[in-house]
């Protein structure tokens, strides 16, 4: 209980430090043509639609930030993702990505590397898109190894997939209504970022039941021999499909592997 205080009284204070009314929003911009798109090397930033036309308290700022400092810091490509609605609640400290894309529904339209990092954007809805959009293109490439690392801190949540019967739905409850608080009603405000769910889950089986139900359903999109890992900060991946070599293959099955990263800030001493 004491971690649970902790934890609502430090997203409580980063709440002050980022009030939406002193928010700069980035100039005025031109999209890119996804088809002139060209990322070099094996990694990719993606921040998808990270705005408070959804996250209303601005949850996942610091997270993205984070996340875009280190993209930067390792040379890695940025690309965010931009929808039609009010651009002046886009909260990007960096109004410098290699591209800027429309995208209304968080769709991609671009090629990708091995290795895509994921910061911004509703778990539930317009990531949920580009993640399932990164999978299918995937699958029209040969079989190659594909990482995906979420910055939990940096992604929005309405919760939706906390059930009644979990034994941390009340805590749930009362971490929303805290945060919440004589909000205004709607779909701005109530969220929380994938972070904090954890925060908020605390037992680590528990909170790797709870990612697994968060997963793009691979197995509709890549083939059975992948082998499917699900890994959460330091904590020795699961296994999720063993995967299989298929008689034409040699060596190991292709990797699919989910990576969900505390923040990009734990990262931001090391190297890519």
């Amino acid at each position: 209980m004491r971690q649970f205080t902790f934890l609502v009284l430090g997203v409580l204070a980063a709440g002050l430090l980022f009030p939406a009314a002193s928010l700069a929003s980035c100039p005025e911009h031109r999209y890119a043509d996804p088809a002139d798109v060209r990322l070099n090397g094996d990694a990719v930033m993606i921040v998808t639609h990270a705005s408070s036309n959804d996250d209303g308290r601005i949850a996942s700022k610091f997270g993205v930030d984070e996340a875009i400092h280190f993209a930067k810091k390792n040379r890695i490509p940025i690309v965010y993702l931009q929808d039609d609605r009010k651009a002046d609640n886009y909260f990007m400290a960096d109004c410098t990505p290699d591209y800027w894309i429309f995208s209304k529904d968080g769709e991609i339209k671009f090629d990708v590397p091995p290795h895509v990092y994921l910061a911004g954007g509703h778990l539930e809805l317009c990531l949920s898109v580009t993640v399932n959009d990164i999978l299918m293109k995937w699958a029209k490439r040969p079989r190659g190894n594909l990482i995906l690392s979420y910055f939990m801190d940096g992604i929005f949540s309405n919760g939706r997939n906390i059930e009644e019967s979990d034994p941390y739905y009340n805590d749930y409850l009362r971490f929303m209504g805290i945060v919440n608080y004589s909000r205004p009603a709607g779909e701005y405000f109530p969220k929380l970022t994938l972070l904090e769910t954890m925060g908020i889950i605390i037992n680590e089986t528990r909170q790797y039941d709870y990612l697994k139900r968060i997963l793009p359903h691979y197995e509709r999109s890549l083939p059975a021999d992948y082998r499917v890992e699900l890994a959460m900060s330091e904590s020795r991946p699961k296994v999720l499909q063993a995967g299989k070599k298929l008689p034409d293959q040699t060596g190991r099955p292709p990797l699919l592997r989910f990576d969900f990263v505390d923040s990009a800030d734990n990262l931001n001493y090391l190297k890519h």
